[in-house]
């Protein structure tokens, strides 16, 4: 190919190596225009960018659907479902017909994914399947079905030989995710590429694969067959949006109304050291119960253990109480849980974490019906969250009687934790 101005450059397929004024004639040599800057205001935004997944939790984590020319990283302990979930998506956007899916396996046979397929009463005729772990196996499929939706599973499996010979390495991850990639930043597709977690539950690899990708999601699971599915890292949405999903025997089928999911059902009043709450995850409340035990330490130093909340704003609560209320916690190892495996991290849950290590200390229940939210100061005064209305509105319609929280009323509202003990406790 002529070279314009020395603007072409040429870069050889099997290595990555490229370099200027040089004949094509050479084999494996490929010409590549060199990018050059353009004005902003002269770019041509794109519409109907996203793809939807037709699995509605799914779309919402995603911020809409995947956006196209993305790649996307989706970690989770073995077993979880990650498998599954990209199964189900694969069926239902090559169901229409319009999109074509290449689903790449370095784990599993063509035969044991049909057998899941079959079990789950999947269509899996716009499916195209390739059980490979070489990189350039993958990229020479990619270049001749020229799919729209790519899956990887995992990216731990797949190797090149120009990166070693071993699966798994930090240089291959880095290597074969990248190319991966680049495939994709340059057609109208979207990229999942599943990826193996730690013990601590972290991806496993660089920490440099979660900055290459445009979205991280976490899969997660409780004690039940609830799995959470929520982004730690979306450049096209939000990552306060939370899917929810119910593992069953047809696979995973996304929880309609999991508003009141993390309640615990009584026929009794409920026990001493538990407090209701409405929390905000992205766009909808869920009303969740926190439960708290104290204990008097077993060692000279107190402890917090807690999982689902932090334990320093355990602590600060903890704390607070002590110094406003004049109940002693520093001699009580504290253990703090979320009923439903759910993580807390708005703020607006201080004010129930206030009331729930009270009544854990104290051994005096908060009422069944009662809700509280609010955010607690160092002050101990209770400052006002967002979205107040919508939160009391969701506790209400599923009967809780009294919803306490910062307010301008003087008969609802709670100024400081001093009221809210008193409200609560009498």
């Amino acid at each position: 190919m002529a070279k314009k101005n020395g603007s072409i450059s040429y870069r050889c397929s099997n290595c990555g190596y490229s370099q200027h004024n040089v004949s094509p004639a050479g084999r494996g040599k490929e010409a590549v225009e060199k990018q050059k800057p353009v004005g902003l205001a002269t770019v041509q935004a794109q519409s109907n960018t996203r793809i939807s997944t037709g699995i509605e939790e799914f779309d919402r984590v995603l911020g809409g659907g995947a956006t196209k020319r993305s790649a996307i990283l989706l970690g989770g302990e073995p077993g979880i479902g990650k498998s599954t979930l990209l199964l189900q998506t694969a069926a239902s956007i090559s169901g229409s017909g319009k999109t074509s899916v290449l689903y790449i396996s370095g784990e599993e046979s063509a035969a044991q994914i049909k057998d899941r397929a079959d079990r789950l009463c999947l269509d899996c005729k716009g499916i195209n399947i390739l059980c490979t772990s070489r990189l350039e196996d993958s990229l020479d499929a990619l270049d001749s079905l020229n799919p729209t939706f790519v899956i990887i599973d995992s990216i731990q499996t797949i190797y090149s030989a120009e990166a070693g010979i071993i699966p798994g390495t930090v240089n291959q991850l880095k290597y074969c995710a990248n190319e991966f990639i680049s495939w994709v930043k340059e057609r109208d597709c979207v990229l999942i590429m599943t990826a193996h977690v730690t013990k601590e539950g972290t991806i496993a690899g660089p920490k440099s694969l979660e900055h290459m990708v445009d979205t991280v999601i976490s899969f997660e699971r409780n004690a039940d067959d609830i799995r959470f599915l929520h982004a730690q890292k979306n450049r096209f949405g939000s990552v306060d949006e939370i899917g929810i999903f119910s593992m069953t025997e047809k696979g995973l089928e996304p929880v309609i109304n999991p508003a009141s999911l993390f309640l615990t059902k009584r026929k009794e009043n409920q026990p001493a050291g538990v407090a209701c709450t409405p929390v905000f995850e992205g766009s909808r409340v869920f009303l969740v119960e926190i439960q708290a035990l104290t204990v008097p330490a077993k060692a000279s130093v107190s402890r917090i253990y807690s999982e689902k909340i932090d334990s320093g704003r355990v602590a600060r609560v903890a704390a607070v109480i002590e110094k406003r209320c004049g109940l002693c916690f520093s001699d009580q190892d504290i253990y703090v849980n979320v009923a439903g495996g759910i993580k807390l991290s708005e703020s607006s849950i201080d004010a129930a974490l206030a009331a729930a290590l009270y009544s854990a200390r104290t051994d005096i229940a908060v009422k069944n019906d009662t809700a509280v939210f609010g955010e607690l100061s160092l002050a101990g005064e209770i400052r006002p969250v967002t979205k107040t209305k919508q939160r009391i509105k969701a506790a209400e319609g599923l009967g809780f009687k009294t919803v306490l929280s910062p307010s301008d009323d003087e008969k609802s509202g709670i100024s400081d934790i001093k009221t809210l003990i008193k409200t609560l406790f009498r």
